[in-house]
């Protein structure tokens, strides 16, 4: 572990993050311009991390609709490389640590896994769509906004003893807080009693993906050590548990609230805590789920057929083929024909 940091800030480590995060970026103007004094950039960035003189820059911002309204804090190019040199190293030593059904941003996972997955639970709790099945639904209350700094800080130093490498996370973490304004205005007190815990990761950040992954590992690790429960699945901050039993889900919620809030600083949302029959369907990823086959959910169709064109035509027939869609399929291709 010792030589973590040598490993994150090495030139050669450095430049195969920069070839990871210049695909599908080759005609940015920010990115162009990086790219050409590469090699002095790229050095000047190695010295500045191995003299620990380097600084996080600030910030653009900008909405995007994915599909909700969502507000994104976009680094600069420099800063990026160094976030994707930072999570090829670091993301080996955290991701064996986390739980098997755990989709979010990890190799070999993701949303298509995740609804794979809770319909294989549904199928067996539900002994193959014979018996009752019921699907608690839960998400975070404002994830990334909310992510307490000081907790995971703590919850990177339990896995990583190189205080150079714990400096650099520091200062990546430390370069965005949804509460600056907070503590700009705190700044006046001595006593550390009166400052508030800086909180949030930006959304933008790919360091972020590994940092949420690390934050909610702690309860991943409840749900399954303390709790036991065996058919709980999570993707970033949406989660599912399964049940024949209605009450037993009913019974966790003040459970998982209290951990959330106790350890993480983080409290449910509460008009998103949902219990429902298998059989009624589950929306989840995109997907509802129903006993044997699954549906596109409506907004994400009606999203879909507004932005489709003949580019983005094999991706969505990519994301059809996960479900029952068959008229679908015909529409969309009818459609692309004509735009």
């Amino acid at each position: 572990m010792e030589d973590t940091f040598l490993e994150i800030i090495s030139l050669e480590n450095l430049l195969l993050a920069w070839r990871e995060f210049r695909r599908g970026k080759r005609n940015k103007p920010d990115v162009q311009i990086f790219e050409r004094n590469l090699e002095d950039n790229l050095f000047a960035l190695h010295q500045e991390l191995e003299e620990k003189t380097y600084r996080h820059g600030d910030y653009t911002s900008f909405y995007i609709r994915d599909p909700k309204l969502r507000l994104i804090h976009k680094a600069t190019v420099r800063d990026r490389v160094l976030h994707h040199a930072v999570y090829r190293v670091l993301y080996p030593i955290f991701d064996k640590s986390f739980i098997y059904d755990s989709y979010s941003c990890r190799l070999k996972k993701g949303t298509h896994k995740a609804v794979d997955r809770l319909e294989s639970f549904a199928k067996k709790v539900s002994k193959d769509y014979s018996d009752k099945c019921f699907i608690l639904k839960c998400d975070v209350r404002k994830f990334f906004a909310s992510v307490n700094h000081e907790v995971l800080y703590l919850l990177l130093g339990n896995k990583i003893q190189d205080k150079n490498v714990i400096w650099l996370l520091r200062e990546i973490i430390g370069s965005f807080a949804t509460n600056s304004r907070v503590l700009r205005l705190c700044s006046g007190f001595t006593r550390e009693s009166f400052w508030p815990a800086a909180k949030g990761l930006p959304i933008g950040n790919l360091t972020s993906q590994l940092f949420a992954n690390i934050y909610l590992n702690q309860f991943d690790q409840f749900i399954k050590n303390h709790l036991r429960l065996k058919f709980y699945a999570r993707y970033t901050d949406d989660f599912v548990i399964v049940s024949n039993d209605i009450e037993f889900l009913v019974d966790l919620i003040p459970k998982i609230a209290e951990f959330l809030s106790d350890n993480l600083k983080m409290e449910l949302h509460p008009n998103k805590i949902c219990i429902r029959k298998f059989r009624q369907g589950i929306d989840f990823l995109g997907y509802v789920i129903l006993p044997h086959y699954r549906i596109l959910r409506t907004k994400t169709k009606e999203r879909m057929l507004k932005n489709l064109n003949k580019q983005n035509l094999a991706s969505y027939l990519g994301l059809l083929s996960h479900c029952s869609a068959f008229k679908l399929k015909q529409e969309i291709v009818e459609l692309a024909k004509n735009r």
